[in-house]
């Protein structure tokens, strides 16, 4: 399907008539979306003092980072996860940060330092989800699906101003699913156990994933919200193979996102009003109708992918739950970067 890499200045999307809703708490305010960043391959770090300076210069109430807190090709060391925290603890307003691959799925590779990346997981969990609260100089508190510090402790939702907010551990790499013995040991020392133990790990995931988004559906839909906007890490295969050798998102059996993808699906056609999915990975900007073909189109489920490495930006979202846009995206190219 075509790449569309629209860079429009405001971009505005339609959403049908709703039935009678509840607006009394209900007003207008915006919020950031932003991720795959800082890359050192990419030498990122010099223009995160612009970024951040723009973000705190705006009138954002929050923002949702989208993961990959570091490059593939780096190593998964201790120290990665407290940077990312001292950034997130730069913003001015909340930060709601979800886990990429590059910070867990990928950490076994070679090129990675060969990490158990469960181990990983599990090291993120406790040092970056061990309150009920986002990261920023404010924080706002979330509702976790997980005991903080414990397993899916970092799927998050919450409500602003009558619209729900959701994200979830899918990162790239397939979803953390093994696809066979050559998947396993690929430029990676994983011993089958760890393999078996991997794809373990990616069906109880999933499972939870789907659950805790069916729940914050029908939360929305029972208090009438306008919109509900899911946040995860991973292209799901919308655009372009995303693994070197095997495009397993067309491959039946060998999807990790097969899932996931049908159940926003199925949600989105029984949810009134605007579904936005939000994610990074593949890094080039984009809004659109992702889908197979046009006449399969879902007109009210829309696809944001925001900017990552080299493309140190971000983009703001305005919000009016009484329009019937609801959502309003602004990319916001920072000087110099």
């Amino acid at each position: 399907m075509p790449m569309n890499r629209m860079l429009a200045a405001t971009l505005v999307l339609g959403l049908g008539t709703l039935g009678a809703a509840s607006v009394e708490a209900q007003t207008t305010f915006s919020f950031g979306l932003w991720g795959d960043m800082p890359y050192a391959k990419a030498n990122d770090a010099p223009k995160l003092p612009a970024l951040v300076a723009d973000m705190n210069a705006s009138d954002i109430e929050f923002s949702m980072y989208d993961g990959d807190i570091k490059d593939g090709s780096s190593n998964c060391t201790d120290d990665v996860y407290t940077d990312a925290i001292k950034l997130f603890n730069s913003l001015k307003s909340p930060t709601v940060y979800i886990p990429g691959d590059n910070e867990w799925t990928d950490c076994h590779r070679t090129n990675n330092g060969g990490y158990d990346n469960l181990e990983r997981l599990a090291h993120i969990r406790k040092t970056m989800f061990n309150t009920p609260n986002s990261f920023g100089q404010k924080t706002m508190e979330l509702e976790h699906q997980g005991k903080p510090g414990e397993k899916f402790a970092e799927n998050v939702r919450f409500m602003r101003h009558g619209v729900m907010f959701v994200g979830l551990n899918v990162p790239g790499s397939n979803n953390n699913k093994v696809l066979d013995d050559k998947d396993c040991t690929s430029k990676s020392a994983r011993t089958p156990a760890q393999c078996a133990a991997d794809n373990a790990e990616y069906a109880e995931r999933d499972a939870a994933n789907i659950a805790w988004m069916h729940d914050a559906f029908q939360k929305a839909k029972a208090d009438k919200a306008p919109g509900i906007m899911i946040v995860f890490q991973a292209d799901l295969g919308f655009d372009i193979p995303e693994t070197e050798e095997v495009d397993e998102s067309r491959t039946p059996g060998r999807n990790g996102y097969a899932a996931f993808l049908d159940n926003i699906i199925s949600e989105t056609k029984n949810f009134p009003g605007q579904v936005v999915i939000v994610h990074g990975d593949t890094h080039y900007f984009k809004v659109d109708k992702p889908l197979a073909t046009a006449t399969a189109m879902i007109g009210n489920l829309t696809r944001i992918e925001t900017f990552g490495s080299p493309n140190v930006h971000w983009i703001k979202v305005s919000v009016d739950p009484t329009s019937r846009d609801v959502f309003t995206f602004h990319p916001m190219i920072v000087p110099g970067n």
